[in-house]
């Protein structure tokens, strides 16, 4: 084997290898670098080659090539075969889709299934549409059916249970087709962000929905137990097509749930059809899958395919946009190769998965780094030349991964299912049925230090926690390097930068950077989907993106959004409004480990200013005093006048435990929100205001004073806080991950 290259990593690129893929002995001790544990991957995943003649000689050449592409960090694999490669664990995939039938023992096992591919490192997607209504009557047993979502609820707490081999949580997608008779249910049964906190949601949206939502006129539901029109007393159900659209509208705004899907799109497209029907995705979307179908993803870094400086000789059409696509295409078909060996030497948790997944060969390449090429070529992210570039890029790495596939396929053959294909009608040898997926990659873009997946800067400035507990704040490298260059970067600017998100009203900033280091906050709903749009177009299966939303975005926004990507060929939608959601990652944190510092509470100093407000409550006279640190609220004491024992008591330990959270690094918004209208027996107008209660008052006099301004650690629309470094989280493709420790919520 050739000489190993260097590898260059970043500290927070290090901090997360640390922390979540690197080997450990039984006392929790790192006892593997970085090098090894590329090398060990590298080594496992070329062994597959002997299968195909492949020799010592040859095996080492591949693993040396596998080794090359990962450490360069031009690609990397999903986390699970960074992680279990060549450990004894051996489950190397990320996504699968369960099948739910409509009895006991098909739920049930369907539940276990699930339960083994959590524990070994998997998502899982399940549609729910097949199980009959609830309250249809069981006739073996005389009751009456309970409906999808109460399955949804015990799948629910199984995953609540168990624990992805100490380095990933449980994530699932739940889906219900639009026209099943419980759709109004599901659609609301994620209204409150603390129920069933371990799935996402989507609704299957279909072509005669939307036709009928385009006719403003009513569609038939579907009882999936009859396999016929859902009826009543005798009376078909219908439902008003619009209504129905309105309330995923209402709910989407709300908590940025349900999703959807165009469930006939998806199957149009599916490359196996007609032999399978594709009724779910995986968690977050992107890989629509047939039952018992698994999915291994990879991604190649757009951003270091960038030649900088472009030679002033470089003559070549295709890298006019100064792109390598040499060495791109190169990549990409090494990447294809790896992906294909993954298969082999996978260790599947389900038997009936093995079989399925050796049929169809899935894999998925996709992208990340694409917002750092952009800024690289000086494209704005919202501009015409970027979604120009992004569909041409993608075509480009589909015709690549499928040159390399059908060359795969003279010497290993033609993937099983292939007869059953597309690809049989048009004469086209392929070793996978899909190449081609854009999956999120919150933490191997921080193992990469790019950005994640197609998806914008979600911020120019994030907080990281170091070793010792010290919080930094760290800058773009791409826009600190050109903040230095440009002699205007200074720790007020960081500050600034930070407290803000966007660039757009920092002084200080030239316009033209401004225009290239673009936030999610900074891009229109319409071209988050544009963006979708484009790489969609030359993607086999589909593109996890969040199509973030503003706070004062209306209903009206997220209408137009839903209706712009059914026009514009997109396979589903995700949306996010900021701050509609704030508390769900506290509600949904796995429980960490023994040794995981959750919170890290602030010491007192010996002085501290403040503010005293009175306040009328029904108690009588309250008085709360909150001091700052900072300017940021620190500690609440109270004290309410002529009142008993039990309700001085009960204020002390109010004030107690806000403090608590407050020194903890909760967002002062976050308290407020919890504690505003809770009701009591004694309410009162003060001040032209209603106040419910003692809670209801002190959070009265936190948000008059800070709620507007007020905020600990994260940044304005970055409200949730990771459950395992207390740092700020981000929500993209949908995903909460933290940027500084890795933890994801998928």
């Amino acid at each position: 084997m050739s000489a190993y290259r260097d590898i260059s990593l970043s500290d927070n690129a290090l901090a997360v290898l640390n922390r979540r893929y690197l080997v450990k002995d039984s006392r929790g001790r790192v006892i593997e670098s970085p090098k090894d544990l590329f090398l060990r991957v590298s080594n496992f995943i070329a062994e597959a080659d002997r299968a195909y003649g492949a020799d010592d000689n040859g095996v080492k050449d591949t693993a040396s090539r596998f080794y090359d592409i990962m450490t360069s960090l031009e690609f990397l694999p999903n986390s699970p075969t960074l992680m279990n490669a060549g450990r004894p664990l051996g489950q190397l995939s990320a996504c699968f889709v369960l099948p739910v039938g409509d009895s006991m023992d098909e739920i049930f096992e369907t539940n276990k299934h699930a339960a083994l591919i959590h524990k070994s490192g998997g998502g899982t997607g399940f549609s729910f549409s097949r199980l009959r209504p609830r309250n249809s009557i069981v006739a073996s047993t005389s009751g009456v059916a309970s409906g999808p979502v109460s399955f949804m609820k015990v799948y629910n707490a199984a995953t609540e249970a168990v624990k992805q081999g100490g380095t990933r949580r449980g994530a699932n997608m739940g889906i219900l087709r639009v026209d099943h008779p419980d759709i109004l249910e599901f659609i609301s049964c994620k209204r409150d962000t603390a129920e069933i906190t371990n799935f996402n949601i989507s609704v299957a949206i279909t072509d005669a929905f939307m036709q009928a939502l385009e006719r403003d006129t009513a569609y038939p539901l579907f009882n999936p137990h009859t396999d016929s029109v859902h009826q009543v007393d005798g009376q078909s159900v219908e439902l008003r097509a619009r209504d129905v659209f309105e309330l995923i509208v209402d709910h989407a705004w709300a908590t940025g749930e349900p999703g959807i899907i165009f469930l006939d799109r998806i199957n149009d497209l599916n490359p196996t059809r007609p032999s399978e029907v594709i009724e779910a995705t995986n968690p977050c979307g992107e890989q629509p899958l047939p039952a018992y179908d698994s999915c291994n993803l990879g991604s190649v870094n757009l951003g270091r395919f960038v030649l900088d400086p472009l030679p002033s000789d470089y003559t070549v059409s295709r890298s006019e946009e100064g792109i390598d696509f040499d060495r791109l295409g190169a990549v990409t078909r090494t990447g294809i190769h790896f992906l294909d060996n993954v298969i082999d030497r996978n260790r599947y948790p389900v038997e009936e998965i093995e079989k399925q997944t050796l049929r169809n060969r899935r894999v998925g390449l996709g992208v990340m780094g694409w917002a750092d090429m952009l800024v690289k070529l000086g494209l704005p992210y919202n501009s015409a030349p970027a979604f120009e570039l992004a569909e041409k890029i993608m075509a480009f790495i589909e015709t690549e991964c499928r040159n390399q596939s059908s060359e795969l396929a003279k010497t290993r053959g033609r993937f099983p299912n292939w007869q059953g294909s597309v690809y049989r009608d048009e004469n086209m040898a392929m070793r996978n049925a899909t190449v081609t997926t854009i999956a999120p990659t919150g933490t191997i873009s921080i193992i990469a230090s790019c950005s994640s997946g197609v998806e914008p800067y979600y911020a120019v400035a994030f907080e990281r926690n170091v070793l010792d507990g010290t919080k930094l704040v760290e800058l773009n490298p791409l826009f600190e390097d050109t903040a230095r260059r440009m002699e205007f970067l200074s720790d007020e600017l960081v500050t600034r930068v930070y407290r803000t998100r966007s660039l757009a009203d920092i002084d200080g900033i030239p316009d033209g950077v401004k225009a290239l280091f673009l936030t999610a906050a900074d891009i229109s709903p319409e071209d988050h989907i544009r963006m979708q749009a484009a790489f969609q177009r030359h993607c086999d299966a589909s593109v996890s993106k969040t199509i973030n939303f503003r706070e004062s975005a209306t209903r009206r926004d997220v209408r137009k959004a839903y209706l712009l990507a059914y026009e514009l060929g997109c396979k589903g939608v995700t949306i996010y409004r900021d701050n509609s959601r704030p508390e769900q990652v506290l509600s949904t944190m796995a429980e960490p480990a023994p040794e995981t510092v959750v919170s890290r509470v602030k010491e007192r100093p010996g002085v501290l200013s403040g503010i005293t407000e009175k306040i009328r409550t029904g108690y009588g006279n309250l008085y709360v005093t909150v001091n700052t640190r900072d300017n940021l609220p620190f500690e609440v004491f109270a004290h309410i006048g002529k009142s008993g024992y039990t309700t001085m008591a009960d204020t002390e330990a109010i004030c107690r435990l806000i403090s608590l959270a407050l020194r903890s690094g909760v967002p002062v918004q976050q308290v407020i929100k919890q504690l505003r209208g809770i009701g009591g027996s004694s309410q009162v107008f003060a001040n032209g205001a209603k106040v419910s209660s003692i809670p209801d008052a002190i959070a009265q006099v936190l948000n008059k004073h800070f709620g507007a301004s007020g905020h600990s650690a994260p940044p304005p629309g970055s409200a949730e806080i990771c459950p395992q470094c207390s740092a700020a989280m981000r929500f993209e493709s949908g995903c909460f991950t933290c940027a500084s420790c890795g933890y994801s919520t998928c």
